[in-house]
């Protein structure tokens, strides 16, 4: 198994996604790249702590390939957006990704140069390094299968899991 920690965006369109693809066998939302211990959702939100919602994906390499995982990243949200997605605003919201070591890291850059082929060269994600990974609030894990008609799960996630769903059709979970 692998574990791949990226944000863009609200987690909540993030572990959305990702929870539709074959051989993801864990998604965990949570929040990293900060200053502040173990911080809350509310402190995030603020902008304040340093911190981007973020996604921890754990999935088998031998079922989805690695990087299957990277783009569909750069597929279920826009790269070329700087500290926000959509109404989304704030560094918490930044197109971030958080390399575990130096094989990842070169995954991630790898990644990021295809992802600037098809989004036309103007890719702002960031890598940067991991530190530590707090997990969010239970509440925010799998937000959007517990809130299928949720204004925001409707209006935001539903599209971004479209977009994957139809671009990696191959790898869509039963």
């Amino acid at each position: 198994m692998e574990t791949y920690v990226v944000a863009g965006g609200c987690f909540w369109c993030l572990d959305a996604a990702y929870r539709a693809l074959r051989g993801v066998t864990s998604v965990v939302s949570g929040y990293t790249g900060g200053q502040v211990e173990d911080p809350s959702y509310e402190a995030v939100c603020t902008g304040g702590t340093g911190h981007a919602e973020a996604v921890a994906v754990t999935f088998d390499p031998e079922v989805i390939p690695a990087e299957i995982i990277l783009d569909a990243f750069f597929t279920m949200h826009d790269p070329r957006q700087l500290n926000r997605q959509g109404n989304d605003v704030g560094t918490q919201y930044r197109s971030a990704m958080f390399p575990a070591d130096d094989a990842q890291r070169e995954a991630f850059e790898r990644a990021r140069d295809r992802a600037t082929e098809w989004w036309d060269g103007s890719v702002v994600t960031t890598i940067e390094p991991l530190g530590v990974y707090y997990p969010a609030e239970d509440y925010h894990q799998d937000f959007f299968a517990k809130n299928p008609t949720q204004g925001y799960c409707l209006a935001v996630a539903v599209p971004k899991v479209s977009k994957v769903r139809a671009r990696f059709a191959e790898y869509v979970s039963a």
